[in-house]
């Protein structure tokens, strides 16, 4: 039978429904677990609902998807409060509270488990599928639980994403405008363990935890926004649960629920390594060209020391160059960088070469001026941060952008110190002054402010 005649199937296709709805919902609101920092609650509310489905099962006496789904929730809720009201009254941090409550009812679930294991029913009720996960044993009731239930989730966080939104990023001030933090903090707890219930038997206990978390993790590398990691972490869930589910269809004997699992790993690595913003392949780049641009500037920077020392120096005021040994021995840069860099600065005829000495052009004297005292401005303003506080620069870059008057200023401290550059192109003194100004920036010159 082909992958065709499967999904024709109705049984497939219902579990196809199923694991899309539930996707979409486990991604939407795991992007609020995961930006409270609460990625475990997921595993604790997975772990927890084991003994709510055998205390279920024990009471009404058999299968019936609706009395496992209200007990996993009452036991869910419980583990909630539980590790609550230890964070709250004693010491104990959240993470070891999730762990201690995960383990004392994942432990009675298992005994629970056990015991009716021992009275022959539990394979009948299909309670060990809750373990592992069992998509495959879905039928049509099932999925329309899951469907309601899915559907009620996502319209419930849409209606109040606003307040959830403020919750997450900022509860102090949601307390301060009068908004009901408990109230919102446990609705919020309630649809986390309604869209853990749900998965339950598709994805199982143990990797519920991955669904919920798998696809929020993903889709914060694709954007900055709230609004739209939602939405991308929906469409990864339900991406994740229809790709799960088809290559279970079309291998037979594969578990769907660690297919599911596999296949948001998958969109997950394939974020984190080629996503636009945060990919480790863009990081990359970007160091390789920071690496780049840093070399650049260190070696102009050597030229400039230099041909600035050769000047002060009457015997050495002819010299025609200077070799690589020389420049990289002020500034250490290996010798491959150095030489993909100086043939980019020869190419941009900032740097002339006869083979073996290399010399500042009259563009590179001018690009090295600038930028030697753009280190220099930087330097100073590091001496008397203190002073400068009110104006924070974080990247040299930044330095020109400065006020006028502070930046005259600086220049002042700069020419105190003996610092200031020397300019290396052939114009006059008052020409050096009126460039000097135009660098440090037009608003000081304007404001009547000299060197």
């Amino acid at each position: 039978m082909n992958l065709f005649q499967h999904l024709s199937d109705a049984n497939t296709q219902w579990v196809l429904a199923g694991t899309l709805l539930l996707g979409m919902a486990s991604g939407v609101l795991g992007s609020f677990a995961y930006l409270k920092k609460q990625s475990l609650i997921g595993d604790a509310m997975a772990h927890a609902a084991l003994p709510g489905i055998c205390i279920a099962f024990l009471l009404y006496g058999q299968k019936s998807l609706f009395w496992f789904f209200a007990g996993a929730a009452f036991s869910g809720l419980l583990a909630a409060y539980f590790i609550q009201a230890i964070v709250k009254n004693s010491r104990i941090k959240e993470d070891t509270s999730i762990a201690l409550v995960l383990s004392v009812f994942f432990g009675i679930g298992i005994v629970l488990l056990t015991f009716i294991n021992q009275n022959g029913s539990g394979n009948q009720s299909g309670l060990n599928n809750y373990i592992f996960g069992q998509a495959a044993s879905l039928v049509g009731n099932d999925v329309k639980i899951i469907a309601i239930v899915a559907m009620i989730l996502l319209a419930v966080t849409a209606l109040f994403f606003k307040e959830f939104k403020l919750l997450t990023f900022d509860p102090q001030f949601a307390e301060g405008i009068g908004l009901p933090v408990r109230f919102f903090n446990g609705l919020l707890m309630v649809l986390i363990v309604s869209a853990v219930m749900i998965g339950l038997q598709a994805v199982g206990v143990i990797l519920m935890a991955a669904m919920l978390i798998t696809p929020a993790l993903s889709a914060r590398y694709w954007t900055e926004r709230m609004d739209r990691m939602v939405v991308i972490a929906g469409g990864i869930g339900a991406l994740s649960g229809v790709v799960g589910t088809i290559f279970s269809t079309a291998s037979e004997g594969l578990p769907t629920g660690p297919l599911i699992i596999l296949a948001a790993t998958l969109i997950f690595l394939f974020s984190m390594v080629f996503a636009p913003r945060r990919g480790l392949l863009v990081n990359i780049v970007k160091q390789m060209k920071m690496r780049r641009q840093t070399a650049r500037e260190n070696i102009m920077l050597s030229m400039f020391d230099l041909m600035e020392e050769t000047m002060r120096k009457p015997a050495a005021r002819h010299a025609t160059g200077f070799g690589e040994e020389q420049i990289r021995g002020l500034r250490p840069v290996s010798k491959r960088l150095f030489a993909r860099v100086m043939k980019q600065l020869i190419k941009e005829n900032l740097v002339s070469s006869d083979g073996n000495r290399y010399a500042l052009t009259e563009q590179g004297k001018e690009q090295a001026y600038q930028i030697a005292l753009k280190n220099r401005l930087m330097e100073v303003y590091k001496m008397y941060e203190m002073k400068f506080s009110h104006e924070e620069v974080e990247k040299q870059e930044d330095i020109f952008a400065l006020p006028g008057p502070l930046l005259q200023e600086l220049s002042r401290y700069l020419q105190q110190l003996g610092r200031m550059p020397v300019r290396l192109s052939k114009t006059g003194p008052g020409e050096n002054r009126r460039n000097r100004n135009n660098i440090i920036g037009q608003r000081g010159a304007d404001s009547g402010y000299e060197l």
